[in-house]
């Protein structure tokens, strides 16, 4: 208003807003991990076995001598059966053994991302700590013949 002082001027009208930036949606073949997959880091070093024997094992041309599989465990049975499993091989003096864990189920309706296949994921880690490092040499992605995707071959350290 013209003569009102400018202090008690009526506010300003507010400012429109710019509309907002709209984003496509992700395809739903997109899929989001939160952790890599552990085989990306499994065996490209240098192996700690015999290269012969570990290049053998890789091509699937070493026959396993025993095998677990995890198929439809959860965490909380997974992982002691898998600590039973290599301490009890290691113990009979066993040197190549098969972990199947499958490949995961991919849940399609999730809403945010999560973990495909947590067993193939924590296997590896599992692997690494104790009580099974102490028996365990290496840990290799399995043949395509032997699970492929879903296994590894563990290969057990000699008894002492």
């Amino acid at each position: 208003m013209p003569g009102l002082p400018a202090g008690l001027q009526p506010p300003e009208a507010p400012r429109a807003l710019p509309a907002p930036v709209r984003r496509p949606a992700p395809e739903p073949s997109l899929r989001f991990d939160l952790v890599s997959d552990p085989r990306h880091s499994l065996g490209t070093g240098a192996p700690r076995m015999d290269r012969r024997r570990f290049d053998k094992m890789r091509r699937g041309r070493l026959e396993p001598e025993d095998r677990l599989d995890l198929h439809g465990m959860t965490l909380e049975r997974a992982h002691p059966a898998l600590t039973r499993f290599v301490l009890g091989a290691y113990a009979r003096e066993l040197r190549l053994v098969l972990v199947i864990t499958g490949k995961g189920r991919s849940d399609e309706s999730a809403i945010a991302p999560h973990r495909h296949g947590i067993l193939r994921h924590s296997v590896p880690h599992w692997l690494a700590m104790p009580p099974l490092v102490g028996s365990v040499l290496d840990v290799v992605p399995a043949h395509q013949r032997h699970g492929g995707g879903g296994a590894y071959y563990v290969y057990l350290r000699r008894r002492r």
